[in-house]
């Protein structure tokens, strides 16, 4: 393996026709470079959709009431209802499996009619009315003040936490917000905080346009009583949200009297599910990037598997006289594998840092020119390196095997005998 002379003969052999050798070592070098590159681009895509969930819990379903499709005890088909207050507990205490379980209520809408103003200025934008846990569901940067507390929800207090868009558009420039007032509805709120959000689904200006005040002051101000609009329900991480979301709709079913086979009458959006069907996505994704770099991979492998052929042919004399020294048909046999091996991994080789300085170059790019949709920092770990160098000694070991059989096949008169 180590012996120079051996070493130096491959080297004169590659050296022999250096075009073919280029051209049969960018088939190799091609292959590995696609696999990597895409592999990569996948894993691109796949963060790139991840952030677009943002900070969201992802073990999280959204739940809402719809209009009933069955008439149930005396109550007519088509009738609306409304979650309340109270139902929250009870899914607290009969499904011990959530973890969080927020209700919820929303007025106006940043894209809807002024329901914020500030002095001479004035705004459209989302107001929920929110428990302080759900910053622990769609986690954001409070960049002063604070969140909401239990204290505001107990004591029913006018405080709201604003986003960033919502100060720049009432406020002037370096103006401090916290410990000013805000009208919502004609409605007076002190602002304790200030948030800036990761993005949630591709919406960062709705979130930025969004403001934050405590549940039961919403219900008090807004004439909400105990009337809940929908809740933001988390599961514990050992649980999968999708797998206890059933025993949900059938207790919310029996809490606000809805026959248990009305399935249109509850409407929810389970984000686990659809976390996950994407993630299989780009599972997939991957497997199509191994199959695909894979496939080039092989047709360079073919290639120097010819090459190889071809180089046998034209050595065949010099075989013949190596078996009539005593050379044994291992000798050859190795020769033409190492040879086959070396020229596979050195281009092999070179695909793979190719491929890491093109990564290189996007994250690059990206990095200069700012957050692309769907689409965040490229990469691949060192898992795929060794899977690519497996691929690649196989493919040598197999690029060589069919000359080298060839080779040590040969009878050294026959050999000998052909001009």
């Amino acid at each position: 393996m180590f012996n120079r002379d051996r070493w130096a003969e491959i080297l004169e052999a590659m050296n022999a026709n250096r075009f073919r050798t280029l051209l049969t070592a960018f088939g190799v070098f091609w292959g590995i470079f696609i696999l990597v590159l895409l592999l990569a681009l996948t894993n691109g895509l796949r963060n790139g959709v991840g952030a677009d969930f943002g900070d969201f819990a992802t073990n999280s379903m959204f739940m809402w009431s719809q209009g009933t499709s069955k008439p149930y005890k005396g109550l007519p088909k088509g009738r609306f209802f409304s979650f309340k207050l109270e139902d929250v507990e009870v899914l607290k205490d009969q499904v011990p499996e959530l973890k969080y379980v927020s209700p919820r209520n929303q007025l106006g809408g940043f894209r809807g009619s002024n329901n914020v103003t500030r002095n001479e200025k004035t705004g459209a934008y989302n107001v929920y009315g929110d428990y302080p846990e759900f910053i622990k569901q769609q986690p954001m940067d409070i960049t002063a003040g604070r969140f909401i507390s239990y204290s505001d929800i107990g004591d029913k207090r006018k405080v709201a936490v604003i986003g960033v868009d919502v100060v720049k558009g009432l406020y002037d420039i370096d103006e401090e917000p916290i410990g000013t007032y805000i009208k919502i509805n004609g409605i007076n709120f002190l602002v304790v905080g200030t948030f800036k959000n990761p993005k949630s689904n591709g919406d960062q200006e709705e979130e930025a346009n969004t403001i934050f005040v405590p549940f039961t002051t919403f219900a008090q101000a807004f004439n909400r009583a105990d009337n809940v609009g929908w809740m933001a329900i988390t599961a514990h991480d050992h649980t999968q949200i999708t797998n206890v979301k059933q025993r949900v709709f059938d207790i919310m079913k029996e809490q606000r009297t809805v026959h248990p086979d009305d399935d249109r009458a509850i409407g929810h959006f389970d984000l686990a599910e659809e976390f996950g069907r994407l993630m299989g996505l780009f599972s997939i994704l991957s497997l199509v990037g191994y199959v695909v770099g894979g496939l080039v991979l092989l047709s360079g492998a073919i290639g120097v598997s010819n090459i190889m052929l071809i180089v046998v042919k034209e050595r065949t004399k010099e075989i013949g006289v190596r078996r009539a020294l005593g050379a044994t048909p291992w000798n050859v046999k190795s020769q033409i594998l190492l040879e086959s091996l070396v020229l596979t991994i050195l281009s092999g080789m070179w695909g793979i840092a190719c491929a890491a300085s093109a990564i290189w170059l996007m994250n690059f790019g990206l990095s200069q020119s700012g957050p692309v949709d769907n689409f965040a920092n490229p990469s691949v770990n060192i898992g795929v390196i060794f899977i690519a160098l497996t691929i690649l000694l196989l493919s040598g070991i197999l690029a060589g095997l069919i000359p080298a059989t060839r080779a040590t096949q040969m009878k050294p008169v026959d050999a000998l005998r052909i001009e």
